[in-house]
This record gives structure tokens, C-alpha cells and sequence, in this order.
């Protein structure tokens, strides 16, 4: 079964290894979280806020060996108000997990965005 697992992150400044940075932590956090193995990986889905333009997060990922499968980056549409310098990933994985017993990982400024995780 292909399960979606979520999580989002900010950064300060645009920068490209600052991006970088934290987008391998945030996949890092979701992967160990939730017991992932990059096997299983159907896609990663990438966004960054228009605001975050210096690199591709995707990048974090294929340095950290994930080679094999597809990667996407793409834009968040801006939004008046919207969370500023955040970084999403979206995993499509094969799991057994239950959709309950996901971890969605919402780290720094972006647990603003969804404060009903947040322990």
C-alpha cells in the first residue's frame, strides 16, 4: 500500500546550502520517525515558498544516495500571509503503517503549520 508521509521546515535566509541543510534534516527526522527505507520510496515531492529560489531541495535527497527514484521540485503558490522560507517534502512510500500510526514532522517556524501535531 503507498503511503504519504508529510513534513515542513524554515529557514532563515536564502540560501542555497541553508536550504540544503535543512532539507536533509527534515528527511532525515521523517525517515527515522517513521521507519523508512528508501526501497520503498515510490517519489519525493519538493516545494519551497516563492520566496526560496537558490537551489533545488531535491539535491539534499541525492547526496544523502536516494538515486534511484523520482524527484520533484516545484513552487508553493503565494499566498497572502502564508509561512515565509519553508521547505515541504512529501514522500510516497510502500508501508504497512496505518495512516494513524504516521509521523508527520513539522520543524522550526513550521509547526505553525500545524499546531494539532505539535506534542
Amino acid at each position: 500500500m503507498v503511503r504519504a508521509f508529510r513534513g515542513a521546515i524554515t529557514v532563515n535566509n536564502n540560501d542555497a546550502e541553508e536550504i540544503l541543510s535543512a532539507t536533509a534534516e527534515l528527511y532525515d527526522k521523517i525517515v527515522s520517525e517513521n521507519e523508512l527505507d528508501k526501497e520503498d520510496f515510490v517519489c519525493i515531492l519538493f516545494s519551497l515558498t516563492p520566496d526560496l529560489d537558490k537551489v533545488f531541495p531535491a539535491r539534499a535527497v541525492r547526496e544523502k544516495g536516494v538515486t534511484n527514484v523520482p524527484l520533484m521540485c516545484m513552487a508553493e503558490i503565494p499566498v497572502d500571509g502564508a509561512l515565509e522560507k519553508c521547505v515541504r517534502i512529501l514522500i510516497l512510500s510502500n508501508s504497512d503503517k496505518s495512516n494513524d500510526d504516521i509521523k508527520h514532522i513539522y520543524m522550526r517556524d513550521a509547526v505553525k503549520l500545524r499546531p494539532d501535531l505539535v506534542k
